[in-house]
């Protein structure tokens, strides 16, 4: 194999000009030969920088296509790393129609034989399905990991018509990643170019926050209102830890000849994710462009469409290296309306069985419930994973199955429906299936959560009426999991998931008159081909100048009562051997909140970014703030700039906006 890699090159600042005259920064690797024998193009179209951001994962993938015939390119998005220009907010019209562009002057050049693949996970999985839905006529084929195909209802905003803290929480990310400076080796102009970003860095949580329920805004780019005009072929990929699973077996079941991997990971590449099994994704995704990008027959078509992997159920832990269990191949469909269930009924005496019951069980959970929720979307590799949900369930509605006879496999998406009712207009639910060991202790296997105003429409919600028995239906996130016989399953459910969501404006008391859950099941393993161990290019070389290091702790005030999770995230300070670039930044998140109540939610997050290289050094201190009141939602941000330690710019936001039924 080694004998038929072919040498590559590297271009580091490649210039590609947009119609309206912008310069896109593009790092490119391919064949030293390409001219003389073109090659298929692979592109991610991405805002986290190539030189000092996402170069760890670009080291051990790019090059390993590039030297099986392939040319990578690497693409800044316009207004962050060294391109130029502005970026007002994600996913924009004018971010799709660059990509466009870059597809077309990528098809166009000597050394590309005019097809193009487009790849990416989080973001650049987004804008892969979102240009793949243009279909410009030299895109192939995509493969989109971690994304998803509906932006309101499966994004980092709103679940369930509930507002995610992550709607804050990244939206700081933002806020310091696009404030950061072109590494001045790179452009002359870096200085004005730096100014120009400070004074127009959008403050991303204040425009996200003025779509509250499914509008306009979101319906742009969630693929799921235009499937029919992917032309491309789609490989889709995804992991049981990551915030965005349900978009596979969504993409499998939609689109013709589209293929689908779930395996046990958080928010990384399957090649160095964790936990593992890793498997050989850079394989898998080479047998992708191989077929539809040089027509390679290379069996794609003959593999199952969703392999998904089944975790053996065990004892809770904020975090795993290793998940023990197996792979299944599943037909498309098979986790929606094909998938094998059963239904169970939540039962007199707090009992999860098969016989329904009138009940009149009263839910009123303090506003801190959801301590042990973990991360919205594990990526920093910190302990961010669900942690033992006993504390949780006490404060929750619970139901608790008799000891399982049999081994459960449960592979899709649990439903639950439920008659209740409220004593308020507004409020929220949410709901726990989890995994109940012998000695008691409480394994979160998925959930869901619900803005009651939204339990007819996400686009026009409704006021709940109040003391009226109300139906309301909540499907929880798909998952693989098995539970061993003799452990049991629990439905938990409570009315608050701090700090996961943000509390309704007053504390609602529900009364639940009756449920059923509907569990999908696998009644054996399908054959799933084995994958192979994973490969990758030599890794980024770097010097540490401060290790990272990840923190989570929970903090209460004894004398007022306010509960905190405080998380510090220092990402270390790393030099680039290769040019030089010197990098570091801290990300820190407090989020207050008393038991008693929920106006008193208040979110703060404050990064640092560093930048040095050859005498200059530069620095971001970014920070933000959002609290709220019954009828408004309050925030608060501020930029400051520094150079050698000279403030040099500095801005201050904030914003009033309306509650819209949250």
């Amino acid at each position: 194999m080694k004998n038929s890699l072919r040498p590559i090159e590297e271009h580091p600042d490649i210039g590609i000009t947009m119609p309206d005259g912008t310069r896109l920064s593009a790092r490119l690797w391919r064949p030293v030969d390409a001219a003389d024998d073109p090659v298929p193009l692979i592109l991610e179209h991405l805002p986290y920088r190539k030189r000092d951001g996402t170069c760890a994962r670009d080291a051990l993938t790019h090059p390993y296509f590039a030297a099986r015939g392939y040319a990578c390119l690497r693409v800044d998005m316009r207004g962050n790393g060294d391109s130029h220009g502005l970026m007002a907010d994600e996913y924009t019209q004018t971010e799709l129609d660059d990509a466009v562009s870059v597809i077309e002057w990528a098809a166009a050049q000597p050394w590309c034989n005019g097809h193009v693949g487009m790849m990416g996970i989080s973001w650049g999985g987004f804008n892969s399905l979102q240009v793949a839905a243009m279909a410009p006529e030299a895109l192939k084929a995509i493969i989109t990991l971690c994304s998803t195909v509906d932006r309101f209802a499966d994004d980092i905003h709103y679940k369930g018509g509930c507002l995610l803290n992550e709607n804050l929480g990244w939206g700081a990310t933002m806020w310091s990643y696009s404030s950061r400076a072109p590494d001045p080796a790179l452009r002359p102009d870096w200085r004005e170019m730096w100014l120009d970003r400070l004074e127009n860095e959008p403050f991303l949580p204040s425009t996200w926050l003025r779509h509250q329920t499914r509008d306009a805004y979101w319906r742009h780019g969630s693929v799921i209102d235009s499937y029919g005009t992917i032309k491309a072929k789609v490989l889709a990929v995804g992991g049981w830890g990551d915030a965005y699973k349900n978009a596979v077996p969504q993409i499998v079941d939609a689109l013709p000849g589209a293929k689908g991997i779930i395996g046990p990971w958080v928010h990384k590449y399957p090649h160095f994710a964790v936990p593992e099994p890793r498997i050989g994704f850079l394989q898998e995704a080479l047998r992708w462009w191989d077929r539809w990008l040089k027509g390679v027959e290379t069996g794609v078509e003959d593999d199952p469409d969703l392999r998904a992997y089944i975790m053996d159920g065990v004892r809770p832990a904020r975090w795993y290296t290793e998940r023990a269990g197996h792979w299944v191949g599943q037909p498309a469909g098979a986790l929606h309306d094909g998938a094998d269930h059963i239904d169970l009924n939540l039962g007199a005496s707090e009992i999860l069985g098969r016989t329904p019951a009138v009940l009149d069980a009263v839910v009123a959970s303090p506003s801190d419930t959801g301590a042990e929720a973990g991360e919205y979307c594990a990526i920093w590799l910190g302990p961010e994973l669900p942690g033992d949900q006993r504390g949780d369930d006490a404060q929750s509605a619970c139901w608790t199955s008799a000891p399982l006879e049999q081994d459960m496999t449960i592979l899709g998406a649990p439903n639950v429906h439920l008659t209740l009712a409220s004593d308020q207009p507004q409020g929220q639910i949410a709901i726990r299936l989890n995994h109940i060991h012998p000695d008691g202790a409480s394994t979160r296997i998925t959930y869901g959560v619900r803005n009651l105003s939204h339990r007819h429409s996400a686009a026009a919600p409704e006021p709940m009426p109040v003391g009226e028995d109300t139906e309301i239906t909540v499907a929880l996130d798909h998952i693989g999991y098995t539970v061993p016989a003799g452990h049991r399953i629990r439905i938990a459910i409570s009315t608050a998931y701090w700090p996961l969501i943000w509390p309704a404006p007053g504390a609602a008391t529900l009364t639940i008159r009756g449920g059923t859950v509907r569990v999908p099941q696998t009644t054996g393993p399908t054959d799933c081909p084995p994958f192979a161990p994973p490969e990758a290019a030599d890794p980024w070389q770097t010097e540490t100048l401060r290790p990272e290091a990840h923190t989570r702790r929970r903090e209460t005030d004894m004398t007022t009562g306010v509960v905190s999770l405080v998380i510090e995230d220092d990402f270390g300070k790393l030099r680039d051997l290769d040019h030089g670039l010197i990098n570091g930044s801290v990300a820190r998140e407090r989020w207050d909140i008393h038991p008693d109540d929920p106006l008193s939610a208040r979110g703060l997050c404050h990064w640092t970014d560093e930048l040095e290289r050859d005498g200059i050094r530069l620095r971001t201190e970014t920070r933000c703030e959002m609290w709220s009141d019954a009828a408004n939602f309050h925030l608060s941000a501020k930029l400051d700039a520094y150079e050698n330690d000279t403030l040099i710019y500095t801005r201050d936001v904030t914003d009033s906006i309306p509650r819209n039924e949250i």
